[in-house]
């Protein structure tokens, strides 16, 4: 049987519909479900606007993007989740387009309250009622203000639960009585005055805080422009791309569709922060083929639920909360996407050396070599496949707006996958951003591109109209926004309903309240274990350093445990809140903390009992799905351990110039290499020869020896770790003698 090796989109979207519950949505009926359609393609064209001729002031533009979501949410996704009320079944009662009544109501009143803030904000005098301008009744709201900011508060927990699931809802609810009842709060560090509903409505609906804050509006001006930019650029050709050069790269060695499934997925993780749709977009490809080749379901699906669940730690498109980190720590988006180089690294490392030993091991082979693509055929065929993405990174690292550099990588896609000279009326596209950067470059446009600038994206724009290869249809371009929609749903419900945790958090302080119970427990534990481990005269055994080491390992395992079944991006801004205080107070930078808790929600995706990307892959792989969770685990090492790396050592970032010099980064990151290596052998029990027993534990623990960052733990390592190396060349050579 052919190995399969080709991406369709077609299927790549059933298939992700099948195992992404986000596009689990209702029949609307002919009529309503093209309404839907095209209103998706506008609330796509809006956003895309706006990134490239500027953003409207905050309240409306997040105004206008909430009201997007409660009408596609509402619409499409029932208030119970059920075959009966996803089908468009006749003779349901008081129903249109298969959406009952109530909740057309509760859309509506939910849109005009996104808009309310926009219509009210100058004030208005209105069948009798009066409200000032909005700057007049801060902190003192008026009735509408109190009616419209119930209704969101109420709704946003509603799309939230409709997309995503009870748990994070229920969470917000938590924190909503926290704020609501701070003066009955039994224990003392936690108690607080409390607010009213009317100032509780106050602080979640007005702008700069709450629903209208940071959140919201991350995810309204970039994240919603890069999850579009990553579905139109896999469509138009990319993710083909990707994996074509994977199976170059890796296909011709030991145990070839694995890691064929480890790379194309890194490459697919720097256009894709989501995990899910990673997994269904390579491991379509390579789980099939994997399972071919010999290797066990639970493992084929663990290999790409691990390696795909590396996307949101990849640079340079990573997943929404590395957004948010570069909001919060006021830095720019690509000191996120530099720090995050070498930790993502360091997980791919670890996945690839699990799988080689694993496929050692089990004797598993190479691709066929008829079954690899010519290395010239794929470039010559699909080069052009990468121009929007240079294009995208040189605007990105050349200090513009990460808005700015998706609408230069959206427009790019556009101009190579769907406009051709043999299409005349689709040259207008070209043509119109050839315009934009040569505008952009005027002194007319303000702070715009700079010649150079302007000279490199034509260049790619005019390259982009030039090649041979056939076009898409601009309905593949639309039906491409539409899923890239789709997608955002599910983030920008989170989004909302986890404004309400960062407005408790502010109003209340209750971030650095539980911030200090977790210092203060690490201390208390410290204070137990310090004496009993004095006679080490080690300073890695003091007080200070036992209470910092269990303060991390209590935030790691709180973001574990609350990630089961919480978006990455809401356990990130919950835990950090916690870590951020916490942490400051071990002298832990606070990107080293922020980059911290984001790599340990990002763990949740692999932990069983609930992990969406080793679900999917299992679906895929027709595996046991607990089974494919803990392959997927086992396989993620790497990024359990890499964490507590730089934390201690934060030269592991490079972007710290406080922590950073040239030696001690290469001893840091290379003796860490070389462990989550070692870690490897012992978790698929090969090296040279296959590794069991004592030895397997002695690589175990050297290996963690060498992932520490101290040189003492560096040489110690090589103590344990010597007697496994003199015994796997003494088995080797064994086994080469019995077999000649």
């Amino acid at each position: 049987m052919p190995l399969q090796s080709h991406l369709d989109n077609k299927a790549l979207e059933e298939l992700e519909k099948k195992y992404d519950s986000a596009l689990h949505t209702r029949d609307n009926g002919p009529i309503l479900t093209k309404v839907v359609y095209w209103a998706t393609i506008a609330y796509a064209l809006y956003h895309f606007w706006t990134a490239g001729f500027g953003t409207p002031v905050d309240y409306v533009h997040m105004g206008i993007h909430l009201a997007g979501l409660y009408f596609f949410i509402f619409l499409a996704f029932p208030f119970l989740k059920s075959d009966r009320a996803l089908a468009n079944t006749p003779g349901k009662f008081l129903s249109f387009g298969n959406v009952p009544l109530l909740d057309w109501v509760i859309m509506i009143l939910a849109m005009m309250g996104s808009l309310y803030l926009w219509f009210s904000w100058r004030g208005f005098d209105l069948f009798g009622i009066q409200v000032s301008e909005q700057a007049l009744r801060q902190g003192n709201p008026a009735g509408p203000d109190i009616f419209f900011g119930t209704i969101i508060i109420l709704t946003v927990l509603e799309i939230a639960r409709r997309t995503i699931g009870i748990v994070l809802p229920l969470i917000i609810v938590v924190f909503i009585g926290y704020a609501l009842l701070g003066p009955y709060i039994p224990i003392q560090i936690l108690k607080h005055p409390g607010v009213d509903w009317r100032q509780f409505v106050n602080n979640m609906y007005f702008p700069f805080e709450g629903i209208f804050g940071v959140t919201l509006w991350v995810v309204s001006t970039v994240v919603f422009h890069f999850v579009l930019f990553g579905v139109v650029a896999q469509r138009m050709g990319l993710g083909q791309f990707f994996v074509d050069n994977a199976m170059i790269l890796a296909g011709r060695y030991t145990g070839g569709p694995a890691k064929v499934s480890v790379v194309s997925s890194a490459f697919f993780g720097t256009i894709s922060g989501s995990s899910i749709a990673n997994t269904v977009s390579t491991g379509s490809l390579t789980i099939p083929n994997m399972k071919k080749l010999g290797y066990p379901g639970h493992f084929a699906g663990g290999v790409e639920a691990a390696a795909s669940a590396g996307g949101q730690i990849t640079p340079p498109i990573m997943g929404a909360a590395s957004f948010l980190m570069a909001e919060y720590l006021e830095v720019p988006y690509t000191t996120i996407v530099i720090a995050a180089i070498v930790p993502a690294l360091m997980h791919y490392i670890g996945v690839m050396s699990i799988v080689h030993f694993t496929a050692k091991r089990l004797g598993l082979e190479a691709y066929p070599k008829d079954q690899i693509p010519q290395f010239v055929q794929v470039w010559r065929e699909g080069w052009f496949t990468v121009l929007p993405l240079i294009g995208l990174l040189v605007v990105l690292f050349s200090g513009y707006s990460p808005n700015m550099a998706a609408f230069i990588g959206i427009s790019l896609c556009v101009v190579v996958g769907f406009c051709a000279i043999d299409k005349p009326l689709s040259l207008t596209v070209p043509l119109a951003l050839l315009g934009f950067i040569f505008w952009k470059a005027s002194p007319y446009s303000g702070e715009g591109f700079s010649p150079t600038m302007a000279g490199v994206l034509g260049a790619l724009t005019l390259l982009g109209c030039l090649h041979r290869n056939e076009r898409q249809s601009f309905k593949d371009l639309f039906d491409s926004c539409h899923v890239g929609v789709q997608y955002a749903l599910a983030v920008g419900a989170a989004s909302a309903a986890v404004g309400i945790v960062v407005g408790v958090i502010n109003t209340t302080g209750v971030g650095f309240r539980l911030g200090f119970m977790v210092t203060n427990g690490a201390a208390d534990m410290a204070a137990s274990l310090a004496p009993l481990l004095d006679w080490t005269s080690l300073e890695v055994f003091g007080q200070a350093s036992i209470q910092q080491f269990l303060s991390l390992v209590l935030i790691a395992i709180a973001c574990i445990l609350m990630g089961a079944g919480l978006p990455t991006t809401a356990l990130y801004i919950m835990l950090v809140a916690v870590a951020q205080p916490a942490l400051a107070q071990l002298g832990v930078p606070a990107l080293a903390t922020h980059m911290f808790v984001l790599y340990y929600g990002v763990i949740s995706e692999i932990t069983p009992p609930v992990c969406a990307s080793a679900y999917a892959a299992a679906g895929i792989a027709g595996a046991n799905p607990f089974r494919t969770g803990v392959s997927a685990f086992t396989l993620g090492l790497g990024k359990l351990m890499v964490p507590m790396v730089f934390v201690y050592a934060p030269t592991m970032l490079i972007v710290l110039p406080e922590y950073f010099t040239l030696v001690s980064f290469l001893q840091v990151t290379l003796t860490c290499a070389l462990g989550v290596f070692a870690i490897a052998t012992a978790v698929s029990g090969y090296f040279m020869a296959p590794l069991n027993g004592m030895w397997r534990v002695l690589m175990a623990i050297g290996g963690l020896m060498l992932v520490a960052p101290s040189l003492g733990s560096d040489l110690a390592a090589i103590l344990v770790i010597a007697p496994v190396l003199f015994q796997q060349v003494s088995s080797q050579r064994n086994l080469q003698a019995a077999t000649q």
